[in-house]
């Protein structure tokens, strides 16, 4: 849709990033955002600490803050994408980290009510629905075609250690932040951290032209997303992809609630099951790092079906396992499939969609992973409690393999049709 310029050419792999200033520069950018994100999800418990509840009420109140800030994703994760398309994308990164930015920082200054707290979280997690397709959009921008697996490598690295990071150190950071400045220190520090990305996108240079036909940027979410799912099942390859990384993001999200009860399993506390999903950060970090660096040598190999059947097998080990050391290398090597799925098919995303359905795309792509993490997240806990954590692992060890072999002949037989 917008005339877009070819990104000056680097050489290939991670050296060629670190050469692409622009592509720095965003990757910086981002990175303190998600991070303000994962501490902002921190900050908001603490929040509850300084509002008004009714006896009894308390968990009430946080399930409901909770809602408020995953519902935005399942409700505005599309509509994000198909505004994306009719905008340059420059602006509208920037304009989410400002808004952010200042709707956390004014959190001080409002009614200590429940209900405001409510509409600004919903208001703040809303925002962040167009900062995503617009990030994931931006990056083919910035980066050829042939450097497109080592820059969702170095997204798919940094994405989990924010994860890691933010909520390890949320509370510490917060912590100081409240020593800094008792009132109001841990809304400046989240604030700042989004209002920090959005000066850094601002210098970032798109290769991306204003539309000249004003027509071209108004909006029609029902056309526009009628339209984004036509291509979908047109390109099956594309449908494919997505299909896969949302099944890959709802066995993490039901592992998020096992890990609890499989780190007393293998001799931790229930409460240091951070350590397996951050040795499952490393495992995916290491996984992404040697795809930025040698991915065109595993061009023809079936990456995803690989990782499918390690998590298969890390599931399946899981049902036995006592002991700490072998609980933490097999959480790595969880990561390491999983990066195996994510990295490719992520950019397998960005090649074969056209600039002007990147939006929509990435837009569906969110709204379809959001709502697929809800029902491992609800069905995980209660299947636990009914038939045991080992069955369950063997459960989805099972469902994996499935999945697994199935996306591969899919793909397989895709391929064929469109070669």
């Amino acid at each position: 849709m917008f005339p877009v310029e070819e990104p000056p050419d680097f050489g290939r792999g991670f050296r060629a990033l670190l050469k692409n200033q622009p592509f720095i520069l965003m990757w910086i950018g981002q990175l303190f955002s998600q991070i303000a994100d994962k501490v902002f999800f921190v900050l908001l418990i603490a929040l509850l600490a300084k509002y008004q509840t009714t006896p009894g009420m308390e968990n009430s109140m946080r399930s409901t803050l909770m809602l408020a800030f995953t519902l935005p994703a399942i409700f505005f994760g599309s509509a994000g994408g198909i505004f994306v398309d009719r905008y340059q994308k420059k602006p509208v990164l920037v304009a989410a980290d400002i808004v952010r930015g200042i709707l956390t920082i004014a959190i001080p200054w409002l009614p200590r009510e429940f209900l405001i707290l409510l509409i600004l979280t919903f208001t703040i997690s809303t925002v962040t629905q167009f900062f995503a397709p617009a990030e994931q959009a931006a990056i083919p921008l910035l980066v050829r075609r042939e450097n497109l697996m080592a820059a969702n490598a170095l997204f798919a690295t940094t994405t989990m250690g924010a994860l890691i990071v933010g909520f390890a150190v949320g509370e510490p950071m917060l912590s100081l932040a409240r020593n800094w400045n008792t009132e109001y220190g841990g809304e400046l520090l989240v604030g700042g951290l989004y209002l920090l990305s959005g000066v850094i996108m601002q210098l970032v240079t798109f290769r991306e032209k204003a539309p000249a036909d004003i027509k071209l940027r108004t909006v029609h979410p029902w056309s526009d997303f009628k339209a984004g799912l036509r291509y979908l099942q047109r390109n099956r390859l594309v449908w494919n992809a997505v299909l896969q990384l949302t099944l890959l993001y709802s066995v993490f999200a039901a592992l998020t609630v096992l890990t609890i009860e499989l780190a007393a399993e293998i001799g931790l506390r229930e409460t240091q099951f951070g350590f397996l999903l951050a040795a499952s950060g490393v495992g995916m970090a290491l996984g992404a790092g040697v795809l930025g660096h040698w991915g065109d040598r595993f061009h023809h190999k079936p990456l995803p079906l690989y990782g499918f059947l390690s998590m298969a097998f890390v599931l399946a080990v899981f049902t036995f396992t006592n002991s700490l050391p072998l609980g933490l290398g097999l959480s790595a090597l969880l990561g390491l499939g999983a990066s195996l799925i994510g990295v490719p098919m992520q950019t397998l995303i960005q090649q074969q969609t056209p600039p002007e359905m990147h939006g929509k795309v990435f837009g569906f792509q969110n709204n379809a992973v959001n709502i697929a993490l809800s029902l491992p997240l609800a069905i995980a806990g209660p299947l636990t409690d009914a038939l045991g954590l080992r069955a369950v692992l063997l459960g989805m060890s099972v469902f994996v393999v499935i999945v697994g072999f199935w996306a591969w002949k899919n793909t397989r037989s895709t391929l064929r049709d469109v070669l």
